[in-house]
């Protein structure tokens, strides 16, 4: 009896190779930089199944190379935006992701972020590499506490939560949220249900966590930044186009707010001569928030089995 075929895009944990091997007949394109688009459509010829990243465009051109045979498109990630998810359902392609594995790994990677913002620790270490480092001066390279400050959180789903949980010991004074509608399991952290505006507003560390939506998209904009405290610090680790780039390169040359973390970019990634990746008071880190061993093993094997659940009977 024919196995069902499945096409792996990329060089992955050998955990999850291994337990798609057990039902399935596996290719894979075996490196850790992005498979070439002719590579691409003509391994994914007759698949069953793909097994996809985010940086790989799965779209109409991709299904029809695929072919009608094609049942269920697995991304090992948590965004699904780079799927042409409307054209798949219209073939009843299932497209399915990783939600829950990075939700942890993301969020110590934001507050890591926020804290090195807040605490100027990157221009702390080029000190250093400089040879700027001299005697002691009681007014050099001054940071921003996190003790009696509001946190203000744009998108209270696991990374959200997660983000307010860990920073709620360093002593934050109020956790205000917005997202579709007031999240139940805020109640145990004392976080209050805001409007955009009062958000904007108040918030000392303004921590994006929301997803990219027609809404969402540009939502961080000129408008907004104006609003915002002349103290207040910007980190964005969930997607770059929530942020209008241009915009907050403004606001940070001119003062508008004090600084910016960004795991994410639009474009991304951001070419090394754009202004905005020499701005001392901001950092931007090339999207790791899901970089650690475990998350990406457990994203490994969760695609994985997407893909058995939806090609092997029991």
């Amino acid at each position: 009896m024919t196995r069902p075929r499945v096409y792996v895009t990329r060089d992955v944990h050998q955990e999850a190779i291994d337990l798609l091997k057990e039902s399935l007949d596996v290719e894979i394109w075996a490196s850790d930089e992005v498979v070439p688009r002719d590579e691409l459509l003509k391994k994914v010829k007759g698949v069953d199944a793909i097994f996809c990243t985010i940086s790989d465009k799965i779209n109409k051109e991709v299904l029809d190379a695929a072919g009608p045979q094609l049942k269920i498109v697995a991304t090992m990630s948590v965004g699904i935006h780079h799927i042409s998810t409307q054209e798949c359902k219209q073939r009843g392609i299932y497209v399915a992701n990783t939600p829950d594995v990075a939700s942890d790994s993301a969020a110590e990677f934001t507050v890591t972020l926020l804290l090195m913002v807040a605490r100027r620790c990157l221009e702390g270490a080029e000190a250093v590499v400089k040879g700027e480092w001299g005697p002691w001066k009681p007014m050099w390279i001054l940071g921003t506490e996190i003790v009696n400050r509001t946190l203000g959180i744009l998108g209270f789903g696991r990374v959200g939560f997660g983000v307010a949980r860990r920073l709620k010991p360093f002593g934050i004074q109020r956790i205000l949220y917005h997202d579709v509608s007031k999240v139940t399991l805020g109640d145990d952290l004392q976080a209050e249900y805001v409007d955009l505006e009062t958000l904007f507003r108040e918030s000392d560390f303004l921590i994006v966590s929301c997803a990219l939506t027609g809404v969402t998209k540009n939502l961080i904009n000129k408008d907004v930044l104006t609003k915002m405290k002349p103290t207040a610090i910007l980190v964005n680790t969930s997607r770059g186009p929530v942020v209008n780039t241009e915009d907050l390169l403004v606001a940070l040359k001119s003062g508008q707010i004090a600084g910016a973390g960004l795991d994410v970019t639009d474009p991304e990634p951001l070419p090394a001569d754009h202004p905005l990746v020499h701005l001392n008071n901001c950092i931007i880190t090339p999207h790791l928030a899901t970089n650690s061993t475990k998350a990406r093993l457990g994203m490994a094997v969760n695609t994985a089995k997407n893909i058995i659940g939806t090609l092997v009977k029991k």
